[in-house]
């Protein structure tokens, strides 16, 4: 039996403690001008308290809020971002497991019948049996262990960011392909309505020209207009259809599974929108979490290329009982154990690690750039959603009025109609009127909202992973 020293065995659990390549600290604050000048602009009814995650909740809309809330369960894109976060912290366990020693059992029988003297043996057959364990623990001298450990948890960490951003930009689509829908069921309403008083107005223009009062460009004129609606009718019906299908899609259900999802008016978001300040917003940006965790994994990444420059130490341990019959298995006598380190440098690999380092700096710098321009991105789509929200809150506005402005014009209209003093065709032509003047101001209120979910995907808002992971 041959035995390690205590020296030995203490120098390399002190070497153990060795961790080569740079300590990973968090980059500097970009964007601090931004973040410190209060340049950060505040869309008119925003407020800079802490944003709600649930956002949709604020739309007030029920049906929304469940097929959101159902995308979030079941979309593959969900369930396949979770299956990433699963594999990945696989590969923490792996990593961990990695620095622990690794036994396992063995049997083994040998029969030789060997010449005379071969081996320094008699003449004859010759048996051996042995049951027993060994191990092998490769030493992590130089922390490239410890450093590949690091490595996993950043990786996890980024699989876990990247599932965030599939649940933001998942939330913001199924609200944003909502909108859109009711926006469109809304404005097949309204053409509905125009058509039908066009069809009066063409009535109307025909007999006048074959009593002789009317011209046939008129009659054309109506006709003109009556094949526009039309054309902007197919073109809405179809688009129904389309964004219907695209909502089961979204929410993992087989296309046609909502044609006869209920028809409700477009959602509103509410009267004070909270965004909170520049620096907790770039804090929930699931795009910028992950670029910091893919650089905290290149930088680990450089201490397990430098790891591989040095020796390597792993120690053999083996003990076992046996001898020559299967009852020697059974002997506690015919104990042995060795232990065995063994050392191995690759010393001479012509500048293959020296050009695995340079690689992995390399990519750490990629990694830097690529979380800086995170960064100033989320800086500038916070600052773009929030200036176009306020834009849309005052064309709403501004639509409303309008939309006041042409039913009071219609009313008076139908009382000029009433008394006489138009014609008929006249108070439906004020009809047609103040439908278009509807169809615009159900546009705006649809921009509006669309506004909203742009500007709570730009703050990063709509994740919750451990509800979609079940951890």
């Amino acid at each position: 039996m041959i035995r390690m020293s205590h020296t030995i065995c203490f120098s390399l659990f002190a070497l153990a403690g060795c961790v080569v390549g740079p300590d990973y600290t968090r980059p500097a604050q970009i964007g601090s001008e931004a973040l410190d000048s209060g340049k950060f602009l505040r869309a008119q009814d925003t407020a800079a308290a802490t944003p709600v995650s649930r956002w949709w909740e604020g739309l007030g809309d029920p049906i929304l809020s469940g097929l959101v809330e159902t995308g979030l369960e079941q979309a593959p894109a969900i369930e396949a971002a979770a299956a990433r976060i699963r594999r990945t912290r696989l590969g923490i366990a792996s990593a961990r497991a990695s620095m622990l020693p690794a036994i396992s059992g063995s049997g083994t029988y040998i029969y030789a019948d060997l010449p005379n003297q071969s081996f320094g043996a008699g003449s004859g057959a010759t048996e051996f049996v042995t049951l027993g364990f060994d191990t092998q623990w490769e030493v992590d001298l130089w922390g490239g262990k410890a450093r590949d450990f690091e490595r996993a948890s950043a990786d996890a960490g980024a699989a876990e960011a990247q599932l965030a951003d599939v649940q933001v930009s998942l939330s913001a689509e199924i609200a944003r392909t909502y909108v859109t829908l009711r926006a469109r069921e809304a404005s097949e309403r309204l053409l509905d309505g125009r058509r039908f008083r066009e069809l009066q107005l063409l009535s109307i223009a025909s007999r006048r020209l074959e009593g002789g009062t009317g011209s046939a460009q008129q009659v054309a004129q109506v006709r003109q207009r009556l094949g526009s609606t039309d054309a902007e009718l197919a073109t809405v019906k179809a688009e129904i259809i389309v964004l219907r299908d695209g909502l089961a899609v979204l929410t993992g259900e087989a296309p046609g599974s909502f044609d006869r999802l209920p028809v409700t008016k477009v959602p509103l978001p509410p009267t004070e929108v909270a965004v909170g300040n520049p620096a907790a917003m770039l804090a929930r940006r699931p795009d910028v979490l992950a670029a910091e965790r893919r650089l905290a994994a290149s930088i680990a990444r450089i201490g397990v290329a430098k790891a591989r420059r040095f020796p390597a130490v792993s120690l053999l341990g083996l003990i076992g009982i046996g001898g020559s019959s299967i009852g020697d298995v059974f002997d506690t006598s015919q104990l042995s154990a060795i232990a065995a380190p063994r050392l191995t440098w690759n010393f001479l690999d012509f500048g293959r690690t020296a050009a695995a380092v340079q690689g992995a700096e390399a990519a750490r710098e990629e990694a830097l750039a690529d979380y800086r321009a995170s960064v100033l991105a989320a800086l500038q789509d916070a600052e773009a959603s929030l200036a176009r929200f306020g834009v849309a809150r005052i064309a709403l506005a501004r639509a409303g009025d309008s939309l006041l402005q042409g039913q009071e014009i219609l009313r008076l209209e139908r009382l000029r109609g009433e008394a006489g003093t138009i014609s008929n065709g006249q108070v439906i032509e004020a009809e047609s009127r103040e439908i278009d003047t509807h169809l615009a101001e159900i546009n705006d209120r649809a921009r509006l909202t669309l506004a909203y979910v742009t500007l709570a995907k730009s703050l990063g808002l709509g994740w919750q992973i451990n509800a979609a992971t079940g951890q």
